[in-house]
């Protein structure tokens, strides 16, 4: 059974999770990472609400690569670059990047329990400047999945498409 506090604390991590996409969208990467801390700072599970914002932020991801894949297009490829903007396999990334891109395959091949313990693995031993990583490689996904299925006509989470809207 829902507990009565699980409607609200939902809506509290699609607002932040909005605030922080459209802060992403805007090209600062800075004021959305803050938006999230100060998310995190005014929550009573932060742990939990946490780990929820960023299954929400890849289950979303996840929707959009079904989309675009069921709407025809080119396949999504997953790619991951260094520092210097060359390729490198999904192994050879940072670990945050790593836990990013495992988390999105996860949701993308209907394993949200796989999904769910990559986050956990990450929340229980990365340092807080690799969970802004995980959090900013999932806006930064969100935005680029929304704006392509934007342009394709095909359908985006209101609140995502509200929170990208230039």
């Amino acid at each position: 059974m829902e507990s009565a506090e699980e409607p609200e604390r939902q809506r509290r991590i699609i607002v932040a999770a909005s605030q922080a996409l459209a802060a992403a969208r805007r090209g600062d990467e800075d004021e959305a990472v803050g938006q999230l801390i100060d998310f995190v700072a005014d929550s009573a599970d932060e742990h939990t609400d946490v780990r929820e914002l960023v299954l929400l932020l890849f289950a979303e991801c996840s929707t959009m690569v079904t989309e675009l894949s069921l709407g025809g297009a080119t396949p999504v490829r997953m790619q991951v670059f260094d520092a210097d903007g060359q390729e490198v396999p999904i192994d050879k990334a940072d670990p945050p990047v790593r836990t990013a891109v495992r988390t999105l395959l996860a949701e993308v091949h209907g394993d949200p329990d796989a999904a769910r313990e990559q986050v956990e693995i990450a929340l229980t031993n990365a340092t807080p400047e690799d969970i802004a990583t995980v959090l900013i490689q999932a806006l930064r996904w969100t935005i680029r999945l929304a704006t392509e299925c934007v342009e394709r006509s095909l359908p985006v989470p209101e609140w995502v498409a509200d929170a990208i809207e230039p």
